[in-house]
């Protein structure tokens, strides 16, 4: 039998004992976490397929073309998919515990959990590689498929013939059914969100060499229809400050000096930073999950619905910010420094030579970046605390000039990543301070929206 580094939950020390410790526990886990931390009667079936999936999920949807939806908010939806369907299939055996995502259909308790995962995970991302729109040359797409076909070929190789083997791979196949048939017509891969405007305060694009725009590459993101969330604008966020406001002209300031390419006031501690985190945050906080799901032996069922709220979540942040980047349609730092004479406002004035460390191809507010990192973050602090210990995220930022020697950064508390990425995108020169903000804010209002009204156990 294959090994990938079993886990199996340990029950917390305040459950030992006396039946009435027990349900002081419950109790206490089900307030203080809105009914999301680890449950009770959880099966003790250990994670490692769990995680070996999530992996395999991120790795392949992470090598998909931009335009094809590799970008990073589009790559998140896909996890939403993915990770949603695992859920399903983990949920739907045994005993029903918590709510259930789309499938009602349920299997005995001797079902295999990883027979169940392994094909709930292939089923969908077999799916969603063979169906991705070819915008852009898409030459790995054969290598994805055989590689997710050796793996599952593995996967169900390690479990031991039998009905419990039949059973787990029967529901697998079901919750992928589902999920794909609810996401069939979900507005992916649709019109463009975007209506140019000259005005002053709208965004406009930075032109390639050529003279041609540099277009967000998945501009049908916001659009998208939402997992959790009611509507894809359902937590709208504040307006961008006014152009004429004393905050307008303080944040404008702010970046003109410190997200400048060349003559910044910023440290190189924190140019690397602004750097480093150009990575995309679905593969950062599933990397986190994965450690702390190994290190604190969360099961199977803890672990699926985790990974399910973080990513599901996520992509929920993802459609609403996308949402609001092409309702507001403010303009970046870059077009807002050198049309400054068009602002009214007298404390800013025009740098037709400015240019950012880092620039992006959609509107600015509010930062998609804050929006996802602050969805998955929340989710995770929801589950272990704000204190988990300390684990690495391992940088794929693109935005180097030469790779440094390490790209992998450790951090003790999940408050200390959030509070330096509302800075390093400053540094960046892509956001003002209070676009980070609302962005912080829409990704945690998402997060504990879907932890209070999704995968509640069964009679909350």
């Amino acid at each position: 039998m294959r090994q990938r580094g079993g886990v199996v939950r340990s029950r917390p020390t305040a459950w030992r004992g006396s039946f009435a410790f027990i349900l002081l526990a419950v109790l206490a886990l089900l307030s203080g976490f809105g009914a999301f931390g680890a449950s009770a009667a959880a099966p003790a079936t250990d994670a490692s397929e769990v995680t070996h999936w999530n992996q395999l999920a991120v790795t392949t949807l992470m090598a998909f073309p931009p335009p094809n939806g590799g970008a990073a908010p589009a790559m998140q939806i896909n996890l939403g998919i993915v990770q949603g369907a695992v859920y399903d299939a983990v949920n739907a055996i045994g005993t029903k515990k918590h709510q259930p995502y789309l499938l009602k259909k349920r299997v005995g308790a001797k079902a295999s959990v990883d027979a169940a995962v392994a094909t709930a995970a292939y089923d969908v991302l077999s799916a969603l590689v063979t169906s991705a729109p070819e915008r852009a040359p898409f030459p790995g797409r054969a290598g994805l498929l055989t590689t997710l076909s050796n793996e599952y070929a593995a996967s169900l190789g390690a479990i031991s013939r039998g009905a419990s083997k039949s059973q787990g791979i029967k529901v697998g196949h079901a919750a992928a059914k589902v999920m794909l048939h609810a996401r069939a017509r979900d507005g992916r891969f649709g019109p463009s969100q975007w209506t140019p405007d000259s005005r002053p305060g709208h965004w406009s694009p930075l032109l390639n060499p050529a003279g041609q725009p540099i277009l967000d590459p998945t501009p049908w993101v916001g659009g998208v229809k939402p997992f959790f969330l009611k509507s894809s604008s359902q937590f709208r966020s504040v307006p961008p400050p006014a152009l004429d406001s004393a905050q307008y002209a303080a944040e404008f300031n702010e970046v003109k000096a410190l997200g400048r390419a060349t003559g910044s006031t910023r440290t190189d501690q924190q140019t690397f930073n602004a750097r480093w985190w150009q990575s995309a945050p679905g593969i950062s906080w599933n990397d986190v999950a994965r450690q702390l799901i190994a290190r604190n032996d969360v099961n199977a069922a803890d672990s699926a619905r985790l990974l399910a709220l973080l990513n599901m979540g996520g992509a929920d942040a993802a459609i609403n910010c996308w949402n609001d980047k092409y309702y507001f349609d403010f303009w970046r730092p870059w077009n807002a420094i050198a049309r400054a004479g068009e602002d009214g406002n007298a404390d800013t004035t025009a740098d037709a030579t400015w240019a950012p460390l880092i620039s992006a191809p959609y509107p600015e507010w509010t930062s998609g970046h804050n929006c996802l990192d602050a969805s998955e973050v929340s989710a995770l602090r929801l589950f272990f605390g704000d204190t988990p210990g300390r684990f690495s995220i391992t940088s794929f930022s693109g935005a180097f000039p030469t790779p440094p020697a390490s790209m992998v950064r450790t951090f003790d508390t999940f408050s200390q990543p959030l509070a330096e990425l509302i800075e390093a995108r400053i540094w960046a020169g892509l956001h003002y301070r209070s676009g980070d903000v609302a962005g912080q804010v829409l990704g945690n209002n998402v997060a504990r929206y879907a932890n209070a009204h999704y995968f509640l156990p069964v009679g909350h």
